[in-house]
Order: C-alpha cells, then sequence, then structure tokens
C-alpha cells in the first residue's frame, strides 16, 4: 500500500512513512534485558521440533501445509520502494534487515489457543489480529487451511493477540491500525555464527507469549514494552503505564501500545510448557547482543505496536486511585496485591501463533533479512509485495464496540462483565 500523506490524517500517513524509512522503531527496539524464559509447569508438556530436512528453515519444524488458495493472488509488483518493481534500500548502517507491514483490527474473544486450548471462554477478553478464524481451537494446521487475514491477506494467516483495551464505561476501544516489523541479522553476519548456532528462519507452528506474567504476576515480564503518543498535541516517549502516557496524550492523538517479542530459541521445541521458556531474549555482553547458549538459534524477532486514537473516555489527570473510569487492558482487572484492579497498562503482553504462507515467508527472510534491506507496507524485497487484499482504513469503524458477552460454555456468568473475573488462577 501506498503511504498517504493528505487529507485529514495526513500526521498519519507521514509519520508511518518517516518511520518507514528511518529503521521503524530504533526507539521501540528492547533496551538490553537479560535471559528470561522458564518459570515453571504451567499447561502442556510443550510441542518436540521433530528434525526433518526443511529447505531453507531450520530443521524442527509442522509438517508444511500448503495454502488451500491461490497464493500468486496475493502478490503484486512493489510500488513502496518508487518505481514499479523497485528493490527497496539497504537497511545499513543498522545491523538487521527490516520486513514491515499494517493489519487491521479482528475479532474479539474470550479465548487463548496457546494458553487454554480447545477451551473457549476461559481467558480474558483478548483483540485479535491477523487470522480471522483463530480460536479457542486454533492449531498450526487450522490456522493454515482456514481463515481470512486483517494483515494484508491470507498468505499471513499467523495469530497475534493481546488483551483488549478497555474504557471502563462497558466498551472496547478498537486500534485503527496495528503495525508489525520483522527483523533480524542476515544470515550471513558473522555474529551469527561466530558465538551462536545460526540465525535462521521461523519454524513452521512456532508460538509463544510474551511480556507480563498473567500466571506468575510477581515475576519481572519478559522482553520490554511501553505507551507511546503520537499527533497533534501529543508528547512521544517511553511510557511504562497508560496512566502515565494519558497526562500528554489528548483526544484526537493516536496512542500506541508497544511491545517486543523474543529473537532466540532453543531450536528443539515449538511450544513449552509455560509458553515462554522454549524461547529468549538476548544478553548484552561487550557491548553486543548474544543469544544465550540455552537458546542459540536467532529468529526473526518482531516489533508490534497497536494504535488507537484517544476519546474523552480516557483518564488524562495522570493519577489512578482505581475510582475512576477510564482506559485499561482486559488483563489488569486481574486483582493487584491490595485486591484492586492493577494499575492500567501494567497486564500488557501478547501471543503469537506463526502460520505463514512458505514461500511468502521464505520471500521476505530471504530478501529483506538476509539481505539487509529496508521493507515496509509488505515489500518481499524482491520487486514484489504483499497484494492489499483487505480494504484498509486509517480510523476504526466503529471505534468503540460493546464489551461482548462471555461464552456461556466457559462456567462463568455470561452477563458478569469483566470486573472480579481475571482471576490469576483461571485467566491470563
Amino acid at each position: 500500500m501506498r503511504v498517504r500523506t493528505s487529507g485529514n490524517r495526513g500526521w498519519i500517513g507521514a509519520l508511518l512513512l518517516a518511520l518507514a524509512l528511518a529503521g521503524a522503531a530504533h526507539a521501540d527496539r528492547p533496551a538490553a534485558p537479560t535471559t528470561q524464559h522458564a518459570r515453571g509447569k504451567i499447561g502442556g508438556t510443550g510441542d518436540l521440533a521433530q528434525p526433518r530436512e526443511a529447505a531453507g528453515g531450520p530443521e524442527g519444524e509442522e509438517p508444511a501445509v500448503a495454502s488451500n488458495f491461490d497464493a500468486a493472488s496475493g502478490i503484486m509488483v512493489s510500488h513502496e520502494s518508487g518505481p514499479l518493481g523497485a528493490i527497496p534500500q539497504s537497511a545499513a548502517p543498522d545491523v538487521v534487515g527490516a520486513f514491515r507491514f499494517l493489519c487491521m483490527a479482528g475479532q474479539l474473544r474470550f479465548d487463548d489457543p496457546i494458553l487454554y486450548p480447545g477451551k473457549p471462554g476461559q481467558s480474558h477478553l483478548h483483540q485479535f489480529f491477523g487470522n480471522t478464524a483463530a480460536d479457542a481451537n486454533s492449531t498450526y494446521a487450522s490456522l493454515r487451511r482456514s481463515g481470512d487475514s486483517t494483515c494484508m491477506n491470507r498468505l499471513n494467516r499467523s495469530a497475534y493477540w493481546m488483551p483488549a483495551m478497555l474504557n471502563g464505561r462497558g466498551q472496547v476501544i478498537r486500534p485503527d491500525y496495528v503495525s508489525i516489523y520483522y527483523k533480524r541479522r542476515p544470515n550471513t553476519d558473522p555474529e551469527c555464527n561466530r558465538v551462536r548456532a545460526a540465525c535462521v528462519a521461523l519454524p513452521r507452528g512456532l508460538r509463544f507469549v510474551f511480556g507480563f506474567d498473567m500466571v506468575h504476576p510477581d515475576a519481572p515480564a519478559t522482553g520490554s514494552h511501553h505507551f507511546n503518543c503520537q499527533g497533534p498535541g501529543a508528547t512521544e516517549g517511553h511510557y511504562p503505564t497508560l496512566v502515565e502516557v494519558a497526562k500528554v496524550c489528548p483526544p484526537g492523538a493516536q496512542l500506541g501500545a508497544i511491545i517486543n517479542a523474543p529473537s532466540c530459541w532453543d531450536g528443539k521445541r515449538l511450544d513449552s510448557p509455560d509458553h515462554r521458556e522454549h524461547v529468549a531474549y538476548p544478553q548484552w555482553t561487550g557491548g553486543k547482543e548474544h543469544c544465550p547458549f540455552t537458546h542459540p538459534m536467532v529468529i526473526p524477532t518482531f516489533t508490534m505496536g497497536s494504535w488507537y486514537t484517544v476519546d474523552a473516555t480516557l483518564d488524562r489527570s495522570g493519577t489512578w486511585d482505581g475510582t475512576r473510569p477510564t482506559w485499561h487492558l482486559s488483563s489488569d482487572e486481574m486483582p493487584g496485591a491490595n485486591g484492586t484492579m492493577r494499575v492500567p497498562g501494567t497486564t500488557f503482553h501478547a501471543d503469537w501463533f506463526g502460520a505463514w504462507d512458505d514461500a511468502t515467508m521464505r520471500q521476505w527472510t530471504e530478501n529483506c533479512i538476509d539481505k539487509l534491506l529496508n521493507c515496509h507496507g509488505g515489500d518481499l524485497g524482491n520487486g514484489k509485495q504483499l497484494r492489499q487484499v483487505t480494504p484498509f482504513a486509517w480510523l476504526a469503524k466503529p471505534h468503540a464496540v460493546p464489551v461482548p458477552d462471555r461464552p456461556a460454555a466457559a462456567g462463568v456468568d455470561p452477563h458478569a462483565g469483566m470486573a472480579g473475573m481475571a482471576h490469576a488462577t483461571t485467566l491470563r
């Protein structure tokens, strides 16, 4: 898609273009976290990645599931980098190749196919992006075989989800759009092999949870996240909670929730008992990032940013005492140490379940990532780009919708609302 810079929302288009050309989120790159992964044996035993021959990918991954539609219909001649078919510019002096695209808001469900597989209604309310058929029963095979996508088209049937943004007045605030930014060092970079096993593609069927740990709420969050505000009257920055960012984010501006996924994989498992320990974040040693020896495979990480238009329901006082309705994540309603809702935004986390079309992922990995290119707008780095099949809009319509009822089959009163139901023992 072309970034538009005219009209009432011109500042949005100009901002996105600037981000794409500059490297999209140097400011959103994780700050030097230490290794973080296992915290307990919660959930299933994890899927062992079975060794197999896999051209262009790591040894262990799910068996291939071909796209059940004409994949060529989702590809077009690129126009994001100037003339038709032009190759994107190098990302140098940055050391990572980049592949970016935009998504729109998808379904709202009390489901989590990673933490509560086969148990609809057991989670707090999630805002999904990507695969429109993702639900509690999703598997790698089902994601590959069903659903449209809110991320340009069905070639990316991956599922992304995070806690829904609530306004405290019985409504969900829908994101205007979601920016996804995959990046990794090229596989020819000496750092890929000097101290670690290899820089590899994302294995089929990989999934994980990252950010605040709802099962172990007193443990440090994995990775890094922050909130930001952009637009007229906004003061940009990295704010730790929704309370802080609200002070500098006036109505009409856009509030962003940005989170970074892990970039190190153990090379063996596609999932793990706590859905975190099979992946990790790099350590900083000698002024450089290195994956830990327990997780030697460097995979493309991604930064996910959800952007919401601010309205009058956001409490901009900059204080929080738990008595005033304001924007918060559905997961924030898990009682804190004092028995009340947690400070808005402190439980920010996200989930990812990969289900890319094999050939498409190979193209953006081999070209954008491994050739150190600066690809945006779904540009595949080879004169082609993802076709925007789903009509795209810069603003969510509707902006807010009623909080849906929880399915009666979940064993919870579907009319009880959100408050009081997000207990750590049952909901994440």
